[in-house]
């Protein structure tokens, strides 16, 4: 299962660093916004707070936030390493995966570029990226999975 979610976590973090230069270069080529669909368009947010922008104004350093995104990492590698359970192994693949290319960023860029804006009429989901995406997909999994098991102990 390492192996397994290890391969996840290293696929999610390729696809975030080598999707960024190229959002960059076509929002900011494109005047700061391009429309995808009627809720959906892409946009340029660099989040120099927590997910989704959370403590965004607080000016927190990011080797900082990039060291707390480190130790979580680690501490789901142990969780990783121990588990036989191939779900609880994927969704731990993407919180990992996803919290190592927001880390690349804080580091590299010093903030996280956030691309991916959905909307309704005027409300906004915050600004996200691939990295965010798959932590929140492994976060709905590991949260999720206690259901899945007690449907399967039913049947």
């Amino acid at each position: 299962m390492l192996r397994f979610g290890l391969t996840i976590a290293a696929v999610v973090a390729a696809a975030d660093q080598i999707s960024k230069p190229f959002l960059i270069d076509a929002v900011t080529g494109a005047g700061g916004v391009i429309d995808v669909l009627p809720f959906f368009r892409l946009v340029l947010v660099w989040n120099r707070g927590i997910s989704f922008g959370v403590l965004g104004g607080a000016a927190l350093p990011p080797a900082l936030l990039a060291a707390v995104a480190a130790a979580l990492c680690l501490a789901l590698g142990v969780w990783l390493a121990r588990t036989d359970d191939l779900l609880i192994a994927a969704a731990l693949g993407l919180i990992i995966g996803g919290a190592v290319g927001n880390i690349a960023d804080r580091l590299g860029r010093g903030a996280v570029a956030d691309f991916f804006d959905l909307f309704v009429g005027a409300y906004h989901w915050p600004a996200f990226n691939i990295a965010d995406a798959a932590v929140t997909v492994g976060v709905v999994l590991l949260l999720g999975e206690p259901l899945l098991r007690r449907r399967e102990r039913r049947k």
